[in-house]
């Protein structure tokens, strides 16, 4: 690496869409009649949990079929080239980053494979796709509800991911970098990142399949697939 910096990555569904992953707008069977917005929130669940829960095991079990891509692997040999001056952020549920390899992520909308206790606020890792006769799946300390521990319509971000996202962001100058991938900027609070870094003197590189709002003040951007740019891009950064 010719200097060393601070290297934060900001990613969205871009980069995630390379590896196969769906956008979840209903397009197969049964889901045809809804949309997110009807299923992804916390009085959809309070109405009918087991729906909401079969919705999210269809989701689970075609994300378990993605694997992922060379983009995600470039991300994580930059974390093993920088340690503690990397940090990932994503708006990504799909838990793609981690299973590529990367360790040091701020999940600002959560993890599909992660569930959180209604009650108690007990959370586990699992990667169930329950059939329908064990959904909702309960807790196992209190046997209340267990959710999808990921950001439904209406619900803040959490407040520590935030923290984290934010802090890392405020904190960068002149020579560190924000690589922003596969996220169009529609998304708030995630689409002040960039603008945040900017204005802190940190260099922008945007790398996205159609143009962002984020180009007209980046350093860098490159419209094309994140998975034939980012393996270059990141053997020419180190």
């Amino acid at each position: 690496m010719k200097t060393p910096v601070k290297l934060t990555v900001l990613t969205g569904a871009g980069i995630s869409a390379e590896s196969g992953v769906p956008t979840f707008r209903g397009e197969e069977g049964l889901w045809r009649r809804f949309r997110p917005e009807d299923l992804a929130t916390p009085e959809a669940f309070a109405r009918d949990p087991v729906l909401v829960w079969s919705w999210y095991v269809w989701r689970r079990s075609l994300v378990l079929q993605a694997s992922p891509n060379p983009a995600h692997l470039a991300l994580v040999r930059l974390e093993q080239a920088l340690g503690e001056d990397f940090l990932l952020i994503t708006q990504n549920v799909d838990n793609l980053h981690r299973r590529a390899g990367n360790t040091r992520v701020v999940e600002l909308h959560g993890n599909i494979f992660r569930e959180r206790c209604t009650s108690c606020g007990l959370k586990r890792f699992s990667e169930e796709c329950y059939p329908e006769e064990a959904l909702p799946p309960r807790c196992p300390a209190c046997r209340g509800l267990m959710r999808p521990d990921v950001v439904w319509f209406g619900e803040a971000l959490p407040p520590e991911a935030l923290r984290q996202a934010f802090g890392r962001v405020e904190g960068m100058g002149k020579g560190d970098v924000l690589l922003v991938v596969g996220t169009s900027g529609q998304v708030y609070p995630a689409a002040a990142l960039p603008l945040t870094a900017h204005r802190r003197g940190a260099q922008v590189v945007v790398v996205n399949l159609e143009p962002t709002p984020f180009d007209s003040f980046a350093d860098e951007v490159h419209h094309g697939r994140a998975a034939s740019i980012l393996p270059g891009w990141v053997a020419a950064f180190l």
